[in-house]
């Protein structure tokens, strides 16, 4: 039986091999720990995809935004189609809620589907906001944007509609894509689709 003299030799690293892969664990260790530290004490972000623009659905994306920031969050909010109607100053004041489908409504959907039902489930959802002392849609904008919330519209949405830009409240961010918002989101500890 033979033995190989340099099998043994070449799996026995030299002095200064083992020095530099001890340089190198020294190296990783340090990162590892300051990645950790950026983790635990880093600011925190979370991205609000808001597709939707009834009166019911506005609420959500905008308690969660302002909530998330006053625990130290970075937010943004990133409105979309339907979501637009939300940051746009003049419909925001007027957004609907749908009377028929909406199982918690408590009035029939042969009832619901009626002309004018929604506009009164509307006016009846304002009327109960109001006498709760609940924030309305736009205290809840100022709030979130006081906040440093990044309330932003949907450039492709507000070509689509046809709006202005000067039709949205003052520090909405605009001419933001979906792009955009897809980094936003990559980079998110939470991303939430309203």
């Amino acid at each position: 039986m033979s033995t190989d003299s340099t099998a043994g030799a070449e799996s026995t690293p030299s002095p200064d091999e083992l020095a530099a892969l001890q340089s190198r664990v020294d190296e990783l260790e340090t990162e590892l720990s300051d990645l950790r530290s950026d983790v635990e004490t880093g600011p925190k972000k979370m991205v609000i995809i808001a597709t939707k623009g009834t009166l019911d659905m506005a609420y959500p994306p905008l308690i969660l935004a302002s909530t998330a920031a006053a625990f130290g969050y970075d937010v943004t909010v990133f409105h979309t189609f339907w979501g637009l109607e939300i940051l746009h100053e003049k419909h925001s004041k007027n957004l609907k809620l749908s009377s028929v489908g909406n199982p918690n409504m408590p009035i029939p959907n042969a009832i619901a589907a009626l002309p004018g039902m929604d506009r009164m489930t509307a006016r009846m959802m304002q009327n109960k906001i109001a006498d709760n002392e609940v924030a309305s849609v736009e205290e809840l904008i100022d709030v979130s944007l006081e906040s440093g919330v990044d309330l932003q519209a949907c450039q492709m949405t507000i070509d689509l509609l046809d709006y202005d830009e000067a039709d949205f409240y003052d520090g909405v961010t605009t001419g933001v894509g979906a792009a955009s918002a897809f980094q936003e989101m990559v980079a998110a500890d939470i991303q939430l689709l309203v």
